[in-house]
């Protein structure tokens, strides 16, 4: 073997060394736990860490955000973010803790669509509407985990069988969860389907930026970029108005606390016993975008929430009732923690001038949010 050989081959050989060490040292940022069975099957908690101490927890239980632990503006580190401390309060929750909201995030009218000329009934679990994909949707499926090489992620992917909860097409779903060095928590949602179809995925992670457990969140400061919203009627289905909101409590496009106008006598709030409606997010560029800011001033925690997605639903915690048993023993009473879920509009397969839901064979959705944490 020539000289010049030898140094290649020695090269090529401490290369593929140092890819192997770095994919090594990549992977072990993700802790892989038990975290309890169900039905006989383990399932898993995977752990996330970067640089600054900023932890985030996702067990493969409903593709589910466990715990989110950043610091506050003195460098105590808190977990931010409603949840079970195992996987049994994942099966027996009905608030949607932290879950991957799917296949149809938010309401679907009278659990009735129709798509190609064919109707379609979800088994009605909201009244007479469908929530979050019925009966048993996506929160309560198990995924199965896929490492992300070179990155401080891990993905979750399930296929939905066509005909599941009523909707058609096999669908395959993935949910990359990346934390990086930055504080920010990023979701890139990818899916396919094999036939026509609707889909609307999101986050349901509930936020208390003092810490879970720590009371209400009525004295966060929100700003939400969006100047319409979509009301709602008397099952909070949407009416099919873009209702601006200048002159409404659901102005938040200049910073509110929380609970300045929530018991404000307004009908759209009376309806959602507080704050539960989707907003039609201001833009003027596609791709990512500011969608809201939340400040809580006591622990300077900050929450920045960006999306590619048209509308974001901000869900005040009405109907916590203090008997879901949290983490470290934690009850959480009502609005003791909120949500701001990105999305595509409710009941868009029955609205028509809605930004559309559908998903062909040949199409991929793609999309992308990103919670950004800091302090101040």
């Amino acid at each position: 073997m020539s000289s010049r050989k030898s140094v290649v081959s020695i090269f090529l050989i401490a290369t593929c060394a140092m890819a192997i060490t770095v994919s090594a040292e990549t992977r072990t940022k993700v802790q892989k736990t038990s975290f309890g069975k169900t039905d006989g099957h383990e399932v898993f908690l995977y752990t996330l860490k970067n640089t600054h101490g900023m932890e985030v927890s996702i067990t493969n239980y409903g593709a589910t955000v466990v715990a989110i632990k950043v610091a506050d503006k003195k460098g105590k580190i808190e977990d931010v973010a409603l949840g079970y401390d195992n996987v049994d309060g994942y099966v027996s929750d009905k608030s949607y803790f932290g879950v991957t909201a799917g296949r149809y995030a938010n309401r679907i009218a009278k659990a009735t669509f129709s798509l190609d000329g064919k109707t379609y009934h979800i088994p009605a679990n909201d009244g007479e509407n469908a929530l979050h994909g019925g009966k048993v949707g996506f929160n309560k499926r198990i995924w199965e985990e896929k490492d992300v090489p070179g990155k401080n992620a891990v993905q979750m992917t399930y296929t939905s069988p066509d005909g599941e909860e009523g909707f058609p097409g096999n669908l395959k779903v993935s949910v990359t969860f990346t934390l990086t060095d930055n504080n920010e928590l990023r979701f890139d949602y990818l899916a396919t389907t094999d036939k026509d179809t609707v889909l609307n995925l999101t986050n349901h992670s509930y936020f208390n930026l003092e810490g879970q457990g720590k009371g209400e969140i009525l004295p966060t400061k929100l700003t939400i970029h969006a100047s319409r919203m979509t009301p709602v009627d008397s099952t909070l289905i949407p009416t099919g108005e873009l209702k601006p909101v200048k002159g409404t409590p659901f102005d938040f496009t200049t910073e509110h606390t929380i609970g300045e106008r929530i018991n404000q006598p307004d009908e759209q709030l009376k309806l959602g016993r507080g704050y539960d409606h989707n907003f039609v997010i201001d833009r003027t560029k596609p791709g990512l975008v500011e969608t809201a800011e939340a400040y809580d001033s006591k622990s300077g925690r900050v929450l920045e929430v960006l999306t590619d997605q048209p509308g974001v639903q901000f869900y005040t915690g009405n109907f916590l009732d203090g008997t879901s048993h949290g983490k470290g023993g934690n009850n959480y009473p009502h609005r003791t923690g909120f949500c701001l879920e990105t999305q595509h509009f409710p009941d868009s397969p029955n609205h028509p001038k809605f930004p559309t839901t559908e998903l062909k064979p040949g199409q991929k959705f793609m999309s992308t949010t990103v919670y950004r944490f800091s302090a101040k």
